[in-house]
Order: C-alpha cells, then sequence, then structure tokens
C-alpha cells in the first residue's frame, strides 16, 4: 500500500487547528515576496558622445591639423581657436558688437563716397574716409585668417565649407585684387562695385537674420511654378505680338519721291512732331486699320501761327527776293509728309517694338510694371487697329491674377 503524504502543516496546541505556512498568507493576502536582487557595483560614469580622450584634440569637431602642420594644442592656432569659438576671451577683437561696428561704419563710408567729386581723391575727405576703407579691408582680412587658421580652408565644418564664409572669402579676395590694382595704377571700377558686399557679412554675425534669410532662399524652389507660369504668358502674348506688329510700329509719314524743293531748305525725312524720335507720329498702312494716317498730320506752326503757303508760294516769293517770314506767311511743308512706309527707327530710341521675340518680351514687362503702357498700346492702335487695346487689357489682367496665385 502507498503512504499517504499528508503537506507540511504546522499545528496550533491551543486551537488544534492548521497554521499556515509563510506562502500560504503571502498568496491569501495577494502580496507576493520580492526576491532580493544582487547588487552590481555601480559602473563609471558614461563619458559624453562629444568628448575627446586624445589631449591633443581638445575640439573634436574641428580639423586635427591644418596648414600641415598646425594642430589643435599648437601655437598660435589654440589662440585663433579661442578667439573663434569663445566669445568671451579677446572680446576686442572677436565680440559680436565689434564686428557689426566695423560693417556700419563700412555703411558710412559707403554712403559718403562720392566718385564724381573724388576721382583722384585729393581732398581731406576722400583721404580720410580712404584710410576708413583700408582699416575695415584690414579688420576683415585678419578676421578670415584667423577663421582660417582656426578652423581650416577645405572641408565640411572648415572655412569654406560655410556659405556665408565663401561670401566672406569672395569679399576679401575683391579687395585685394583692387590694391593690387591701385598699386599698379590700374582703375577697374567693376571690381569697386564689391564693396557694396560688404553690408552683407551683418547676415552671419546676426543669428536671427541668417535664419530669415536662408528660409527665404529656401522658398524660392517654390516659386518654380509662378515662373513657369510667367514664362508662358510671356512667350504666347510675345508671339501674338510679333505675329501681328512686326515692323509696324517703324511707320512714318515720308515724303513723295519726286519731291524737289526751289532754294535753301532742308527737310527730315519723314514727319517728326518734336524734332525728335520719343513721341513720333506712327501712322498706318493702306491695308491695316489704324487710327492715324498721314492725312492726320497737324499743319506748321511758326511764332503761334498756322503756316499757309505752299512749295510753289515759297518758290515765287523766293524768286522775287521777298521776305514772307510774317505772321501766317511761312509754308505748311507737313501737308507733303503724305507717303506712309516702313522705316527704320523704332519708338525711344529702338527699344519698343515688336520686331522679335525679345523686344517683345521687353514691352510686355513693360506693359505687366504699369508704367507707359497707355503710351505703348496708343502705338499699336495708331500702326494697326482700334481693337488692339484687347491684347493690353488681358495681359494685365492675366498678369495681376498671376501675382495673386504666387503671393
Amino acid at each position: 500500500m502507498a503512504e499517504c503524504v499528508l503537506p507540511a502543516t504546522a499545528w496550533n496546541p491551543s486551537t488544534l487547528a492548521p497554521v499556515p505556512s509563510a506562502p500560504d498568507l503571502a498568496s491569501e493576502s495577494g502580496v507576493t515576496e520580492q526576491q532580493p536582487q544582487p547588487q552590481t557595483p555601480p559602473s563609471s560614469p558614461a563619458q559624453e558622445p562629444g568628448a575627446s580622450t586624445d589631449p591633443d584634440i581638445p575640439h573634436p569637431d574641428l580639423a586635427p591639423v591644418v596648414f600641415f602642420c598646425l594642430r589643435q594644442t599648437t601655437s598660435p592656432r589654440n589662440w585663433c581657436i579661442k578667439m573663434v569659438c569663445n566669445p568671451y576671451p579677446l572680446r576686442i577683437i572677436s565680440s559680436w558688437c565689434v564686428s557689426m561696428l566695423v560693417i556700419l561704419l563700412n555703411c558710412v563710408t559707403l554712403g559718403m563716397y562720392q566718385p564724381c567729386e573724388d576721382m583722384d581723391c585729393l581732398s581731406d575727405r576722400c583721404k580720410i574716409l580712404q584710410v576708413f576703407d583700408d582699416f575695415i579691408f584690414i579688420f576683415f582680412a585678419m578676421e578670415m585668417v584667423l577663421k582660417m587658421v582656426a578652423l581650416g580652408i577645405f572641408g565640411r565644418k572648415c572655412y569654406l565649407g560655410d556659405t556665408w564664409n565663401r561670401l566672406d572669402f569672395f569679399i576679401v579676395m575683391a579687395g585685394m585684387v583692387e590694391y593690387s590694382l591701385d598699386l599698379q595704377n590700374i582703375n577697374l571700377s567693376a571690381i569697386r562695385t564689391v564693396r557694396v558686399l560688404r553690408p552683407l557679412k551683418a547676415i552671419n554675425r546676426v543669428p536671427s537674420m541668417r535664419i530669415l534669410v536662408n528660409l527665404l532662399l529656401d522658398t524660392l524652389p517654390m516659386l518654380g511654378n509662378v515662373l513657369l507660369l510667367c514664362f508662358f504668358v510671356f512667350f504666347i502674348f510675345g508671339i501674338i505680338g510679333v505675329q501681328l506688329w512686326a515692323g509696324l510700329l517703324r511707320n512714318r509719314c515720308f515724303l513723295e519721291e519726286n519731291f524737289t524743293i526751289q532754294g535753301d531748305v532742308n527737310l527730315p525725312p519723314y514727319y517728326q512732331p518734336e524734332e525728335d524720335d520719343e513721341m513720333p507720329f506712327i501712322c498706318s498702312l493702306s491695308g491695316d486699320n489704324g487710327i492715324m494716317g498721314c492725312h492726320e498730320i497737324p499743319p506748321l506752326k511758326e511764332q503761334g501761327h498756322e503756316c499757309c503757303l505752299s512749295k510753289d508760294d515759297f518758290a515765287y516769293y523766293n524768286a522775287a527776293h521777298q521776305d514772307f517770314n510774317v505772321s501766317g506767311m511761312c509754308v505748311n511743308w507737313n501737308r507733303y509728309y503724305n507717303v506712309c512706309r516702313t522705316g527704320n527707327a523704332n519708338p525711344h530710341k529702338g527699344a519698343i517694338n515688336f520686331d522679335n521675340i525679345g523686344y517683345a518680351w521687353i514691352v510686355i514687362f513693360q506693359v505687366i510694371t504699369l508704367e507707359g503702357w497707355v503710351e505703348i498700346m496708343y502705338y499699336v492702335m495708331d500702326a494697326h487697329s482700334f481693337y488692339n487695346f484687347i491684347y493690353f487689357i488681358l495681359l494685365i489682367i492675366v498678369s495681376i491674377l498671376g501675382g495673386d496665385l504666387g503671393s
């Protein structure tokens, strides 16, 4: 027979009741006893990711060696690193305030420069401005050299790795070229215009301004669709203008081919209202339906009076040696400009025309700026048709709608 094994239970002698064991008490109360965990010895504090264990490289983010020999702990590179990376030591040179004051001083000197009066720079005022300009150039050049020694020249985190540092480098190198040309008595005024870029160095000094400029530059690619729309508008309206009005703005009223004058009189080949080509009289050819014709030319006036004589009267008085230069006694030469044909000159020194797509784009750009577009519209209406105003009104409406979509 198998023996019956009872569970190990303690008995209370007073009550003869079994006393539950400790695990049973714990299970009844719903609390489990926690097993003590073995204590591990405290580990050494973890090193920061950016910390360097090499004493020769206290700044791991910078290049270990620059110019093939200058380490981070080598003089004078360690001084340059302190001035560039730490704004507190040597505050006189590396502080933000001093850099901004030099940039503001450069703006003042550029505004006070008068190229028409200071061609040879002989006045005291020009010499003082030149001294300030030399000081500003030396300051910017020293700042560039310090950054190159501290950061290095080429590399991701070196001096030329930053876009704004490249701008500073370009400005300083342009100043060096300018000074070298002055020493050789070579005047190159185009390089002097680089001085205008010096105030842009303030963007690299003010972090908030730099953020705004970067955001503005980042939004430029988003304007690609707007630029594409503008290109199509220019192209379509330009083609229409070339097809309709190529060469028409050169129409002028000329003299007759067999026109002869007896006497010493010099007449221009075509009618000009004010002896210039700024406000030309554009006529309509016989096959077009323009507003203006050569018969619309007003009579000639001298001393406020209209001339009424003809060329035959002029020949008669000239043969008789009589003076007819009195009120009303002058020849109306404008009546003989009665042949409308295409000439060689376009309005406004040849800038306003639709002879090719390039000039058409120039006209379209001027029209959408709403500057002088009415005058251009009148030129086209005079030469071609009254209903050409539809073209210009549609162009302005499309440009306004495109501008609203772009904004």
